[in-house]
């Protein structure tokens, strides 16, 4: 009989952090080798991390921080063992699930080039009132 040895589950907390470096990278239009060359490793590397596979140290952490422009804090903000947002535990989830998907990324990077107010605030009342219909 041959022991296959066991592959060890990602820690929860290396997770949700690698999916806030995943979620400030992406909000900030960054690559993961632009982000892997400020920090002097591979884009492989980088991709652990986003994955929680590979733990990242503090001292790493910090200038990914620096890199993304965040406080070290970010990065645990909502994660396991943190006190839920006054909006309720699953707001914060919901609009990180949001951001951390590319059809969220996108609408919002384009949203945000729309300079005029009036035809943001039309798009989010365009955007409700499909949300109200029923779907084929």
């Amino acid at each position: 009989m041959v022991h296959k040895p066991k592959i060890k589950a990602p820690n929860a907390i290396d997770v949700h952090v690698g999916s806030r470096i995943r979620l400030q990278r992406g909000l900030m239009g960054m690559s993961q080798k632009t982000l892997a060359d400020g920090l002097g490793v591979t884009f492989q590397q980088v991709q652990k991390y986003e994955k929680g596979r590979n733990r990242v140290g503090s001292s790493r952490l910090q200038a990914i921080a620096n890199i993304l422009n965040v406080p070290v804090t970010y990065f645990f903000e909502e994660g396991p063992g943190y006190s839920s947002s006054p909006q309720g535990p699953g707001a914060f989830r919901e609009l990180t699930q949001f951001l951390d998907s590319n059809e969220g990324l996108a609408l919002n990077h384009a949203f945000m080039q729309i300079q005029d107010a009036k035809i943001r605030r039309k798009l989010i009342d365009l955007a409700r009132t499909l949300a109200k219909e029923p779907s084929e």
